[in-house]
């Protein structure tokens, strides 16, 4: 062959060549090298050889180039012989009668590679998505419809069929009679329509439907294994069906697999076809559209996943805890845990304890050695709100810190440095998002609430009263929980109102004279009906039936205070208020927008106590004490603290206290609002 292509090489170059170009018998660069021993240097006289800079391959390749015809107009070159044009020298040319390699390069178009890729991410695409289908054709058509009909009998239950397979069958529906279908029929049209992103932006919503799927995987697993191991029929079905050539010898758990992987996939695949997408193709805002749309249905999915991680963890904490109340909570988000030693206060010995650290509190645990049940005791829990951590030195212990909390001040010893700045670093977050997530203490005197009046009441939109600033129905005044009395919002008042006072609707102007959900007094308004369960005129309100909001804009002072009758009960943050018209009584409320106080103190005759020191009671506290009654308070720094003494000091005695004008100083890159007061 060698013998063949030199032979040829020679008959071009004795043929007709370029007027200018050199006399050439035979290009030095494709001579056959002459084989010399080792440690020679070749000719005789020191003359060189010339490098040889072909493979056989490559002079094949020009050969080939040799014999192709001019381009014609409008067709493309699809050969790669292009890719063998870097190796075409000066002499080369002239043997296969070009000028110079331009002209060589002239003669081919060259391919258009983006185009080329494009049609390939297209291809893969579909032949991914049959593959696919015919995976969910299997899961859906072939395991699913037998063990089914194998329910049907009695055999095992049928929910145990529906709780392993979950939606795939919707699933199943979506990708073999639209997604498919389309993507076939554009495949066949590349030509005239060369774009996928506009099937993908309207048929990718669908692809939400994953995050169910995605969300029961884990149990499905688990359920799969247990009645594998149960059920003698069902395990011998799904054998008999994984035996068979169309599973490819893999297990139903891989083929089940197969969803959960393919929405990243989509992902994947569109973001490679957006890379080689012109920015000025007509498919580009499809396409990103379509990318959009997919990134949050495998975001939907993720976080589907996370949240059932997430409470599968808590489930698992609140059986170690013994069954605490209230860790299971979606709300609930474990941050870090581990164990770590305390100091005491007193003499500084170390003990061992257990950190659970969430997103909305910590739980100071002591372990309780025990293999299985509860393995630790809850000592403390700590709010992060008004959380700080603090990096200590102490010669004899190392890697200490600090966490200090309105329920209890802990120092903590670590087991490493690293160990040491990992927790400082979890906390700093922590606290960091939640004070992004929760606004600090708001004055109802500078926040007041923009009521809607009568007259325009469904005529605008109400501003919401947020769900943390009332603790009770603003309508029949009972107290929230999570479970039979949830907090509701009317869409005419925009007050926060439990499901009985909620159970009522009405069309609202500003919402397009749609029926919307509303409390009692605004459906009647609204209606123009008369309750009647109750006089129009009502009864004469309690004592204690006076909203938070209404006395603290006409007040001597008011603001958040730990409040507790007992010291060796945890403190409750109520909404402290003393009045001007009722200056002798100090009203606690939960909450700032609260429509009926918990309970008053008529402060006459009281005796005011700074409290001692100690681990339950921080430096900030004092207490109200009148014969067997008792009241202790503690505020957020001993300013405050000076501040409730100065006027409750006045007002025990019967004097009139001195106002205390209080504004705010609010820093922006703080979500705490720093309190001034002016005596006046």
């Amino acid at each position: 062959a060698s013998r063949k292509l030199h032979q040829t090489v020679l008959q071009l170059s004795a043929s007709s060549k370029p007027r200018g170009a050199p006399s050439v018998q035979t290009p030095s660069t494709l001579r056959r090298p002459r084989r010399t021993p080792a440690g020679t240097s070749g000719r005789a006289g020191g003359q060189k050889r010339s490098k040889v800079t072909l493979s056989l391959k490559s002079k094949r390749r020009l050969l080939d180039i040799s014999r192709l015809p001019q381009k014609p107009a409008g067709e493309k070159w699809l050969s790669s012989s292009r890719l063998y044009l870097n190796y075409i020298t000066t002499e080369t040319c002239h043997a296969f009668r070009f000028n110079n390699r331009e002209e060589i390069t002239g003669c081919f178009q060259q391919e258009p590679i983006k185009e080329l890729k494009l049609y390939k991410i297209a291809s893969e695409l579909l032949q991914t998505e049959r593959a696919y289908v015919t995976r969910l054709h299997l899961l859906d058509q072939v395991f699913c419809a037998k063990l089914t009909e194998e329910a049907g009998k009695g055999t095992f239950p049928v929910e145990v069929v529906k709780g392993i397979f979950s939606n795939v069958g919707s699933i199943y529906a979506f990708h073999s009679q639209f997604l498919l279908p389309d993507l076939e029929t554009r495949m066949s049209q590349w030509d005239s329509t060369p774009r996928i992103g506009d099937i993908l932006a309207q048929l990718a919503p669908f692809l939400r439907m994953y995050a169910e799927y995605v969300k029961n995987f884990d149990s499905a697993m688990d359920l799969l294994k247990q009645w594998m191991e149960r059920s003698a029929q069902l395990n011998a079905i799904i054998q008999d069906i994984q035996s068979q050539e169309v599973c490819g010898n893999l297990t139903l758990q891989h083929h089940m697999l197969e969803p959960v992987q393919r929405v990243p996939r989509y992902e994947m695949l569109l973001k490679d076809y957006l890379k080689k997408l012109p920015e000025d193709d007509p498919d580009r805002s499809q396409a990103e559209k379509s990318l959009n749309i997919i990134s949050m249905a495998a975001t939907h999915s993720n976080t589907a996943i996370r949240k059932m991680e997430n409470l599968k963890k808590l489930m698992e904490i609140y059986e170690m805890l013994g069954g605490e109340e209230d860790i299971v909570n979606p709300s609930n988000e474990l941050i870090k845990e581990g164990q770590i030693l305390k100091l005491a206060a007193r003499n500084t010995s170390s003990m061992e304890r257990y950190l659970f650290l969430f997103n909305n509190m910590l739980l100071y645990c002591v372990p309780k050695f025990s293999l299985v049940g509860q393995r630790f005791t809850v000592r403390t829990r700590v709010g992060v709100e008004g959380m700080k951590v603090l990096e200590t030195s102490n010669d004899d212990y190392p890697h200490t810190f600090q966490v200090s909390g309105k329920e209890r001040t802990l120092e903590l010893q670590a087991s490493s440095e690293q160990d040491k700045e990992d927790w400082i670093k979890a906390f700093q977050k922590t606290i960091e998002i939640f004070q992004q997530k929760n606004e600090s203490f708001k004055s109802a005197s500078k926040e007041v609430v923009d009521e809607v009046s009568v007259k325009e009441l469904g005529k605008r939109a109400p501003r919401w009263i947020r769900d943390n600033e009332v603790t009770m129905c603003m309508k029949c005044k009972e107290p929230f929980n999570p479970l039979t009395r949830r907090r509701h919002h009317c869409r005419a008042c925009g007050y926060v109102v439990c499901y009985k006072c909620s159970d009522y609707k009405a069309s609202l102007r500003y919402d397009g004279n749609k029926l919307n959900k509303v409390c009692k007094d605004c459906y009647f308004i609204l209606t123009g009906r008369v309750d009647a369960e109750e006089p129009v005129s009502g009864k004469k309100r309690g004592i204690l039936e006076i909203e938070a909001a209404q006395v603290s804009g006409n007040s001597f002072l008011c603001g958040f205070l730990q409040y507790s009758t007992d010291r060796t009960k945890p403190c409750q943050r109520v909404w402290c208020v003393i009045p001007q018209h009722d200056a002798l009584v100090l009203y606690l409320y939960g909450a700032p927008q609260d429509v009926k106080a918990q309970c008053t103190i008529p402060l006459l005759g009281y005796q005011v106590e700074d409290v001692q020191r100690s681990v339950d009671h921080p430096p900030t506290s004092f207490r109200l004490r009148q014969s067997k009654s008792v009241h202790y308070f503690t505020a957020d720094t001993e300013e405050v603290k000076l501040r409730w003494l100065r006027v409750i000091c006045k007002a025990v005695i019967g004097e009139m206290p001195e106002y205390i004008l209080m504004y705010y100083d609010v820093n922006p890159n703080q979500t705490r609002k720093n309190i001034q007061c002016v005596i006046i």
